[in-house]
């Protein structure tokens, strides 16, 4: 009996495999058929800028990161500081008489929109189309009437209350509401479908349908919920229940309907999955899609800006620059003596995990020019590692590991010294500037556990040739950041006024 119970949840693991597409975080995605038979998606980013990926797919199976929809989030100043988990959440993208328009909901300023005739090209900069707390996860539709329709869901940790969605009335344009929200689906009814949100808008057979997630971010399930009516009442079905995979964007393909949603995969973040949909009595129900469909990884446009990096803070000129001979600089940020750990540094420059088991290795030029400046590789969430170069009285540089955990609550670092790497000395004048080159290689292996199945365990190697590598530091096992996966890249910090070093990364 023992083997049978296995040899079915192989089958169960194996058969969600083949539904994977893309193995990195692209949380609460949505996705819609694009004005010459393509398919165009986008994805919540909360703090992250550039924010709202573009990616491109003309077979619902490859991707490629083309684009950034916002360069900057709003308020401004607002975001200039650290604002984990905020900002953009579950956005919605739709393509309507050739134009396409990004709605998301913040939950401490309200409700956005941009638009672009072409998603590759220049988006419109962000325009507040209702304002107010607490609303979040929001879609638009427009009706074969020309009237335009906007569904939302509510953030308790704003307002005090959830598990409702709403829908109000928005102009001709999408550029305001003119209409007062009201409720159409309470999730904590009879029903049980409570922590109801995320919610897409759809219009089939003279239905309106909301396709919403419930039951929560791990486990839970996907609902469908119809009417003849935009404002109900809406009668509601589970149209999918298996592996916690839902939130995600309907969508026709060449071969039928699909629907698009993402698992939780801790530090591994919010994977996405391909599943088939059967309209069984005017109903999406979905299934594990039965074509082979492993994850394949996101490529990237070669001119898109960072190729995949992004910050932690709306960008200021100070962070660093893209670099003409393709290297990207980071600025020392001022790390005040308060601060225990990285958690709040803006600038640290920053990528997906992107696969289960994958080997990435970076060359970086590190340069300092005095001991309170230090620089680096790092992998980045809850938990934290960072392997860190910091200038000596002795003319090196020491490579040292650094381990936080609970970095979000206040967690201390604890250094762990690695190995000395020789400096290269310019004399500037008044000042030298102290340098060195480091490949750092980073492998990631999911190794899981009874309580943590998707582990996924970090183990670092340094040369200083770019041959011949040295293990360096202990594995180590991060943490996913507030809504986002862990990512790894480059910091530079500082505890000098005044004076910044720096540190230049380069893909290898």
């Amino acid at each position: 009996m023992k083997n049978f119970v296995v040899s079915i949840l192989l089958l169960i693991a194996a058969s969600a495999a083949r539904a994977q597409i893309v193995y990195a975080d692209y949380s609460d995605p949505d996705v819609c058929c694009g004005a010459e038979g393509d398919y165009w998606m986008t994805a919540s980013s909360f703090q992250c800028v550039p924010g709202l990926p573009i990616l491109h797919s003309t077979d619902l199976k490859h991707w490629e990161l083309v684009n950034y929809a916002v360069r900057e989030l709003l308020p401004v100043e607002h975001y200039r500081k650290v604002q984990h988990g905020n900002g953009v959440w579950a956005p919605s993208m739709r393509c309507h008489d050739g134009v396409y328009y990004i709605y998301w909901g913040d939950p401490d300023f309200g409700i956005f929109m941009v638009k672009a005739s072409d998603p590759r090209g220049q988006w419109s900069e962000p325009v507040l189309v209702v304002e107010g707390k607490g609303l979040i996860d929001t879609c638009p539709l427009w009706d074969d009437d020309g009237r335009v329709w906007l569904v939302n869901g509510w953030a308790n940790s704003r307002i005090g209350f959830n598990s409702v969605l709403t829908v109000r009335e928005l102009s001709a344009d999408g550029t305001k509401a003119i209409g007062m929200p009201r409720l159409v689906y309470d999730g904590l009814g009879k029903e049980g479908n409570y922590t109801i949100e995320g919610p897409k808008f759809y219009k089939r057979n003279g239905y309106y349908y909301i396709l919403a997630p419930a039951g929560g971010v791990e486990t839970g399930w996907q609902l469908a919920m119809r009417s003849k009516n935009v404002f109900g009442p809406y009668e509601s079905k589970i149209v999918f229940n298996q592996d916690g995979i839902h939130q995600g964007g309907l969508v026709e393909g060449d071969d039928g309907w699909h629907f698009i949603g993402f698992q939780e995969r801790g530090a591994y973040g919010r994977i996405l999955h391909l599943l088939d949909v059967n309209w069984t009595q005017d109903w999406p129900m979905m299934s594990i899609a039965k074509a082979d469909r492993v994850a394949a990884p996101v490529a990237m446009d070669e001119q898109l800006y960072g190729h995949g990096y992004s910050w932690h803070a709306n960008y200021q000129e100070w962070f660093g620059f893209e670099m003409s001979d393709g290297g990207h600089r980071v600025y020392g940020y001022e790390y005040p003596e308060k601060e225990m750990n990285m958690w709040n540094v803006p600038n640290l420059w920053l990528c997906r995990l992107d696969g289960e088991n994958f080997t990435r290795t970076v060359r970086l030029k590190v340069t300092a020019r005095d001991e309170a400046q230090e620089s680096g590789f790092i992998v980045m969430g809850r938990d934290y590692c960072r392997l860190s170069l910091r200038y000596q009285e002795n003319g090196k540089f020491l490579l040292s590991q650094i381990v936080c955990k609970d970095a979000d609550r206040k967690g201390v670092e604890s250094a762990t010294p690695v190995a000395q790497i020789p400096s290269h000395d310019y004399d500037l004048g008044n000042k030298s500037n102290h340098e060195c080159e480091v490949w750092i290689r980073m492998s990631v292996k999911r190794k899981p556990t009874k309580t943590a199945p998707y582990n996924a365990e970090c183990t670092f190697s340094y040369s200083t040739d770019g041959k011949r590598f040295k293990s360096c530091a202990d594995a180590f096992v991060p943490r996913e950041g507030k809504w986002i996966g862990a990512k790894f890249g480059v910091f530079s910090v500082t505890r000098t006024k005044g004076t910044r070093g720096w540190c230049d990364l380069y893909e290898e």
